[in-house]
């Protein structure tokens, strides 16, 4: 495996996160668990979650695993753990009671005389999704930024977020911790060059999360002919377009190979005529939902699902 695991990207909170990351969206608790561990053994070193996916303690718990092993050489500040605030907790109260939900899972499951095993901090929290109204959704941000200062989370951002969501944040008078990140849907089919723009102007580093489209582009004609050009997959190819865009892409498989494919992508890099080829800068091929469209003055009470 060629892949760099200790590659990075500077945030503007002054840490660093992973250039892959593991996803676990879908993955179900009872498999999640070995799932993250064996993630981990194969070299990712960023595991992202949600408390959506309903399996937080049981990533907690894999990473905790992975760091107990005998003759550990990797250290817990080496691993890039990341979490998200759902709609249903937006609001200064309900966030404040979501982060500390969140501090508490990091002891992962109970173990009879290991009372030490905790990760300690979590190194980055996102709002997920802008679809409440106003009022909650800075206030979600004041108690993420009084979370940071308590040293409790090292690093916020947002997810799904559109240039309208980001402008009412930056523009607001109670700003005090700029978003490091903001996660959104990112593929050749879904370019969003306004959006990734912006993010540019702004110092905030693209995640993109379907990066390999489902699946749902494996037979595009180019991406099957670049695959078979440069002896790689079409996950390997939709990877590297992903990277050399300046993404952090967050890719999943439960299958170890696989996990294996996906970091091995450091041994080759795509022409810039065939990275400027590949996909379409003007198709919008969101593949599930698209919060980053919601209106800026709606109002729901955050029970949506994707």
């Amino acid at each position: 495996m060629s892949f760099k695991t200790n590659s990075l990207v500077n945030l503007n909170s002054g840490y660093t996160i992973p250039k892959i990351g593991f996803g676990v969206l879908l993955i179900k608790p009872s498999e999640t668990v070995e799932t993250v561990l064996t993630a981990l053994e194969v070299g990712y070193r960023h595991i992202d979650c949600a408390k959506y996916y309903n399996n937080e303690r049981d990533v907690v718990e894999g990473i905790l695993r992975f760091l107990e092993k005998p003759g550990q050489t990797v250290k817990r500040e080496e691993i890039f753990y990341t979490t998200k605030i759902w709609n249903l907790d937006h609001g200064y109260e309900k966030t404040t009671s979501a982060i500390d939900a969140a501090l508490d899972k990091l002891s992962g499951y109970s173990k009879e005389g290991q009372t030490n095993r905790n990760l300690g901090y979590i190194d980055l929290v996102l709002i997920h999704s802008p679809m409440t109204n106003r009022e909650r959704r800075l206030g979600t941000w004041k108690a993420l930024q009084e979370a940071v200062k308590a040293g409790k989370i090292r690093s916020i951002g947002v997810s799904n977020y559109g240039i309208p969501h980001l402008e009412e944040l930056l523009n607001w008078d109670g700003l005090v911790i700029k978003p490091a990140v903001n996660q959104i849907e990112l593929h050749p089919w879904l370019q969003r060059p306004e959006l990734v723009g912006y993010l540019r102007n702004k110092n905030i580093v693209p995640v993109a999360y379907k990066p390999l489209t489902r699946g749902k582009r494996f037979d595009d004609p180019q991406l099957a002919e670049y695959a078979k050009r440069y002896n790689k997959s079409p996950a390997q190819i939709l990877i590297k377009w992903s990277l050399q865009s300046g993404f952090v892409p967050l890719v999943k498989t439960v299958h170890a190979q696989r996990m294996k494919e996906n970091l091995d992508v450091d041994d080759f890099e795509l022409s810039a005529e065939d990275f400027d080829k590949l996909g379409d800068k003007h198709e919008n091929g969101v593949t599930g939902w698209d919060p980053t469209v919601y209106p800026i003055d709606a109002d729901t009470d955050g029970n949506v699902n994707f």
